[in-house]
């Protein structure tokens, strides 16, 4: 059988050009290093060991995973990701089970914003034969979990610190968009509360890709956790944070229908390039192709529309950056590798579906 070419490539395929991953982990991993950053990339957007293996390589300190089931598959997949940080409450009795397995094969840190989820924790660990890492997740302007205040971070760690079984590993935080200011004054204000009760506060660690070129700007952080910047998406393109040239993945699809002079159906919809818009307008952008438009998504179809004629027949093949790229490698059992320009081989996505 001949060897596959991206005309041959049986369609829809997500793409990964690891010429472009390479060039994007080395570039914030620079950056980390001249400020003095620890990286521990969240690897929620790739779910690849070899990709992790990459980070690691350049400088990461470990990795950061959402969910203990996506934590398995990567230490499953890959014997050098010994360090995994997971920054979800984790609830039940079944989650804590597997999690007290991953925390006797590797070092292993989580967090925690309540009361529930931090007693949880102590009764399983309790009885293991080293205690939990636990770090305080801190709302510092995002909306989503963590306590509210330092005040509530310092007592929280002071909950950690007594709990049986458990040690307090530091604050967790993922600020919003351009949130440094809100970081280094929340972090700030709880570490020093947190440090007058006796208890030292080893990590203050953030987040968020948009923002990570100024992650520095909140000093009081030691380390950040970046995700989308490995392969990065048309939402990034479109907060000015990287180019379509720094898009590492992209889908590859067939027009199969032209059936008006400005409108054209390609065999990619909901199911393959999410239906997230971030914000933005239409499903993703068709490189080479600005005047195009995605305006709609049904399951397995994509619309592509034009002001002008769109001039695309039946069989032509397009790139198309989607709008999300973590939640379109969740989608698909492979992705196809390119190195140089062509293809270098299929990659199972080892976590996709861990979502428990």
């Amino acid at each position: 059988m001949a060897a596959k070419t991206l005309e041959t490539l049986n369609t829809p395929a997500v793409l990964v050009d690891l010429d472009i991953v390479h060039r994007n982990i080395d570039r914030f991993q620079a950056y980390a290093d001249a400020h003095g950053l620890k990286v521990r990339p969240h690897i929620k957007t790739h779910k690849l060991p070899a990709i992790a293996e990459m980070q690691l390589k350049a400088g990461a300190i470990g990795i950061t995973c959402q969910k203990v089931s996506e934590a398995e598959a990567m230490i499953e997949g890959s014997p050098q990701i010994r360090d995994v940080l997971i920054t979800y409450n984790i609830l039940g009795a079944e989650k804590l089970e597997h999690l007290a397995a991953l925390a006797r094969k590797v070092t292993l840190s989580v967090v925690a914003d309540n009361e529930v989820i931090i007693d949880g924790l102590s009764s399983t660990f309790a009885s293991q034969p080293a205690p939990l890492s636990v770090l305080v997740e801190c709302n510092t302007g995002a909306d989503r979990c963590g306590v509210a205040t330092p005040e509530a971070a310092a007592a929280l760690a002071q909950r950690i610190a007594k709990a049986p079984g458990l040690v307090f590993g530091g604050l967790m935080t993922y600020p919003p968009v351009n949130g440094a200011a809100a970081v280094e004054t929340f972090m700030s204000r709880a570490k020093a509360l947190i440090e007058a009760a006796g208890i030292a506060v080893p990590v203050i660690t953030s987040g968020g890709t948009p923002s990570m070129m100024h992650a520095a700007d909140a000093p009081v952080t030691t380390e950040y956790r970046p995700g989308t910047y490995v392969y990065n998406d048309r939402s990034l393109v479109a907060r000015g944070v990287c180019s379509w040239d720094d898009c590492a993945l992209t889908v590859l699809a067939t027009v199969v229908s032209v059936p008006a002079a400005n409108r054209a159906i390609i065999d990619a919809g909901s199911k393959t390039l999410t239906s997230d818009l971030l914000g933005l307008s239409g499903y993703g952008h068709v490189l080479g192709r600005d005047d195009i438009a995605i305006d709609q998504l049904s399951e397995e179809h994509g619309r592509l529309v034009t002001e002008g004629p769109i001039n695309l027949k039946v069989g032509d093949k397009l790139r198309i950056v989607p709008n999300h790229a973590c939640v379109v490698t969740n989608m698909v059992d492979a992705v196809t590798v390119l190195e140089k320009g062509g293809i270098s081989g299929v990659w199972p996505v080892a976590a996709r579906g861990r979502i428990v």
